[in-house]
């Protein structure tokens, strides 16, 4: 069964940054994409970078320049790096995997992916 389990949320202030981690396990991980979501109150779940199996990146053009997405294949880990926090980046973070290994293209919507963490919460004060 596949888990994946997020962590590194926490309160920060503006222009902070954090790394949030997500740790799969049950199956293996190297042959996988791998994505981050964010959900605010009252919206919709929304794209924030994927890594695809091959290691090739992509982010939300809103979002280019602050965040970095990594993969570390060795401790099946994926990684997001948040730099100049703003309070608008203040929402629940979801890790997400895909469910077909070799999986390519954007992997831009929610019904791209297959499994999720239960989330860690970012908010970010002004």
């Amino acid at each position: 069964q596949v888990q994946l389990v997020e962590s590194g949320g926490g309160l920060v202030q503006a222009g902070a940054s954090l790394r949030l981690s997500c740790v799969a396990s049950g199956r293996t991980f190297s042959l996988y994409a791998m994505g981050w979501f964010r959900q605010a109150p009252g919206k919709e779940r929304e794209f924030v970078a994927r890594i695809g199996w091959n290691g090739g990146a992509l982010y939300a053009d809103s979002l280019k320049g602050r965040f970095t997405i990594s993969r570390d294949n060795a401790k099946s880990m994926v990684l997001l790096q948040m730099n100049s926090l703003k309070p608008e980046d203040t929402a629940v973070y979801y890790c997400a995997s895909t469910g077909r290994p070799y999986h390519s293209g954007p992997l831009l919507g929610p019904e791209d992916y297959d499994y999720w963490g239960q989330g860690t919460q970012v908010t970010v004060s002004s």
